[in-house]
């Protein structure tokens, strides 16, 4: 089930794209959006991706961290061509993924597999989610973060 306003962000610590450990409670004291994106370097994720690091100075100090199932020199190769900035977290066993609510069935042309659910979780400084964007698209990730932090 996706993480819901009010709920404390279950922590995690995963590899980033150049191989350091990075742990969610590492961030408290500053506002974290973490994403969820199926796989690094495809269309929709480029695009989610890219208007995050697009928005990203006029974000203050919150936090953006992606997640996806890639191993870390995927995440790597994604995070240098398009200078993103921003730590891309791998998840290969989907753990993290399954705690946040972003794993579950999903069906292309017809065929049903499980795989990453498109979503955003916006925490505050304590680690409790303020906002919550399950199935979002790549598109509204950006926009919906600079809303919610204008209030």
């Amino acid at each position: 089930m996706p993480l819901q306003q009010g709920d404390q962000a279950p922590d995690f610590s995963l590899s980033d794209q150049h191989g350091d450990q990075v742990a969610l409670s590492s961030l408290r004291g500053r506002k974290v959006l973490v994403f969820f994106y199926p796989k690094a370097d495809t269309p929709g994720c480029t695009t989610q991706a890219c208007g995050l690091r697009d928005v990203a100075g006029s974000v203050g100090e919150t936090a953006i961290v992606g997640i996806s199932p890639d191993p870390p020199a995927k995440q790597a190769k994604f995070d240098q061509k398009f200078t993103l900035g921003f730590p891309l977290l791998s998840d290969e066993d989907h753990a993290v993924a399954e705690a946040y609510g972003a794993w579950g069935e999903k069906s292309m042309y017809g065929k049903k597999y499980q795989g990453i659910i498109r979503s955003a979780v916006l925490f505050d400084e304590a680690g409790i989610v303020t906002h919550a964007w399950p199935k979002v698209s790549p598109k509204a990730t950006p926009e919906n973060l600079v809303k919610a932090l204008a209030g």
